[in-house]
């Protein structure tokens, strides 16, 4: 693992900021760099995931790919001990919360935790919180989100959660998990990409259609499409998405 990280991470203070006698415990951050260097060497995600779950005092982990979750289906989900039942009708909630997002809002979030209830409905495991904790990050272009339950009670470490936000993209990335699974939000066709270079230059979908020598509903459906492709909800955050990943 990069040891400029390792060494930031090793530099600070270690306090413990818990709330519970499950604190007592919770590994030390050397522990968690020693434990996620052995399981970097499995190639293999989700000891990571564990350790890196452990390490922060949750129950469960999900980690999904946020820029996938409009689609239909759970494509979206990359590892999870969630249990099955609660992930499968939660699937809804998660699109709900990330589609809201704006593309600023998304951005401002990243390794920020956020917090949210699970629906009263919600069949936890026993003993767990219907209080979960999200936090995003960046693996090249794709956008991901390690969701946590834990323990009803249990206050989670902002310092904690920080350095699981740091090291989990970078334990990701090292495995290129979440990307490998699915980079079919970037599989933009030649059509596509046009459409949203013109509409980055300001065009309209008429001066499009005119420039491209095809029907203005056929431009509105390759738009359509870029936006479901890109999770935007308007071509403003397609034209931002693209410009933030060099697609124009």
């Amino acid at each position: 693992m990069d040891m400029h990280i390792l060494q930031a991470l090793k530099s600070d203070t270690h306090t413990a900021n818990f709330v519970g006698l499950a604190a007592t415990n919770l590994s030390s951050r050397d522990e968690l760099i020693c434990q996620l260097s052995e399981a970097v060497g499995t190639g293999r995600l989700q000891p990571g995931l564990r350790i890196l779950t452990d390490y922060v005092g949750a129950s469960h982990y999900l980690l999904a790919r946020a820029d996938l979750v409009q689609e239909a289906g759970l494509d979206f989900v990359v590892s999870s001990d969630w249990p099955f039942d609660l992930v499968t009708n939660l699937a809804e909630t998660f699109v709900g919360g990330f589609a809201r997002a704006t593309e600023l809002e998304k951005c401002m979030q990243l390794f920020r935790p956020q917090f949210a209830m699970l629906p009263e409905t919600a069949d936890v495991p026993d003993g767990a919180s219907k209080q979960y904790c999200s936090l995003l990050f960046n693996i090249g272009r794709s956008r991901l989100a390690l969701m946590f339950l834990f323990d009803d009670g249990f206050i989670l470490s902002q310092e904690r959660l920080r350095d699981v936000g740091l090291l989990t993209a970078y334990f990701t990335s090292l495995l290129q998990c979440g990307v490998a699974k699915s980079d079919r939000d970037f599989e933009l066709t030649d059509r596509e990409l046009e459409c949203l270079f013109w509409i980055a230059e300001g065009k309209t979908s008429d001066e499009i259609a005119m420039i491209l020598g095809i029907s203005r509903n056929t431009i509105n459906n390759y738009i359509t499409s870029v936006m479901r492709k890109t999770a935007t909800k308007t071509r403003s955050e397609a034209i931002a998405f693209a410009v933030r990943n060099n697609l124009v």
